[in-house]
C-alpha cells in the first residue's frame, strides 16, 4: 500500500499554511507545503514541526510550467500520484492600487485562472482513484458572474461550454480591457472577480469530465470560497481567521472513502452554493 499524500499550492502562508496545519493534524499520509520562494516554503514547514506537525516541502511555482511539470513528474515518481491536491495560490491587487486595470487583469487572470489550469492539466491525470481535488475560488468569483451579460452568464452556466471555450473566453476578457471595452463586450469591472469566476467555471468542467472518463475511480472534484480571511492578500478587517477559512477546503479534502458528491459544485461553508 503506497503512502498516500496530499499537496497544496502557495502555501508557505495565510489560508494555505492553515489548510496544510490541518491536514498534518487529519490527513492519513504526506502533506506538502509547495511555494515558489524554497527559503520561505521550508520556513513554513520549520514552524509546524515547532508545533510538532510534520509537512514536507516541495518547490512549485505554478506560473513556470516547466516547474509544474517537474512538481507532478516528482509527485508521480514517489507517490504514484497524488491523492489530495488543493490549488490554493492566486493574487490579488488591493482595491487602493493604482496598477493600470489592463495590467492588473493580465497578472491576475494568467495566475488565478490560466496557471491553475495549467497544474491541473499535468496533475489531474496523476490523480489517484479515490482522490480529492480542491480548488480555491471565491464567492467574488459568484458575484462577478451575475454582474456579467446574460449571453455571458448562458454560457458560464452551461453545461457544455467546452475547457477551450472558456479559456478563450477568459482571454478575450483580458483582451477587452486592453482597449477598455470589457463593459462592452458583457464583462464586470473585477480583474480578481472575473478570474474566480474563471477557475469555479473550470471546476465545474473538469468535474464532468473526470465523471465521464474515470467513472469508476470515485474522485470528486469542487470548487469552493473559504471565506472573507485575514491574510496579507484579503487584509486585517475580514472576518475569519486563517484556521477558519480553511474549514471548508479541508473539509472537501476529507471527504469520505465511496463518497459520491459534492463533485463539480461551489461549496461554501461546507455547503454547495447556486452558481
Amino acid at each position: 500500500m503506497s503512502t498516500k499524500v496530499a499537496v497544496v499550492t502557495g502555501s508557505n502562508k495565510g489560508i494555505g499554511l492553515a489548510i496544510v496545519r490541518a491536514l498534518c493534524g487529519q490527513f492519513q499520509g504526506d502533506v506538502y507545503i509547495t511555494a515558489r520562494d524554497e527559503g520561505r516554503g521550508r520556513e513554513a514547514a520549520a514552524s509546524l514541526a515547532s508545533d510538532g506537525l510534520t509537512a514536507m516541502f516541495h518547490q512549485l511555482d505554478i506560473n513556470d510550467l516547466s516547474s509544474v511539470r517537474a512538481a507532478a513528474a516528482f509527485f508521480k515518481d514517489k507517490y504514484g500520484g497524488v491523492d489530495v491536491l488543493v490549488n490554493n495560490a492566486g493574487i490579488a491587487f488591493k482595491g487602493s492600487d493604482n496598477t493600470p486595470f489592463a495590467v492588473q487583469a493580465d497578472v491576475t487572470l494568467k495566475t488565478n485562472f490560466f496557471a491553475t489550469r495549467d497544474v491541473l492539466t499535468h496533475f489531474l491525470p496523476i490523480v489517484k482513484a479515490g482522490g480529492r481535488v480542491v480548488n480555491v475560488s471565491s464567492f467574488v468569483g459568484a458575484q462577478a458572474l451575475s454582474r456579467c451579460s446574460p449571453a455571458l452568464q448562458q454560457r458560464l452556466r452551461s453545461e457544455d461550454v467546452t475547457e477551450d471555450e472558456l479559456a478563450a473566453l477568459m482571454q478575450q476578457f483580458v483582451d477587452k480591457t486592453k482597449t477598455a471595452e470589457h463593459e462592452q463586450a458583457g464583462w464586470p469591472e473585477t480583474a480578481y472577480g472575473v478570474s474566480k469566476t474563471g477557475l469555479t467555471t473550470l471546476s465545474m468542467i473538469l468535474a464532468r469530465r473526470l465523471s465521464k472518463e474515470r467513472p469508476n475511480d470515485g474522485i470528486l472534484l469542487n470548487a469552493c470560497c473559504p471565506g472573507w480571511v485575514r491574510t496579507d492578500m484579503a487584509g486585517s478587517k475580514a472576518p475569519k481567521s486563517p484556521a477558519e477559512g480553511a474549514v471548508t477546503p479541508v473539509y472537501l479534502c476529507l471527504l469520505p472513502p465511496g463518497a459520491t458528491k459534492p463533485h463539480g459544485k461551489f461549496v461554501s461553508d461546507k455547503q454547495v452554493q447556486a452558481w
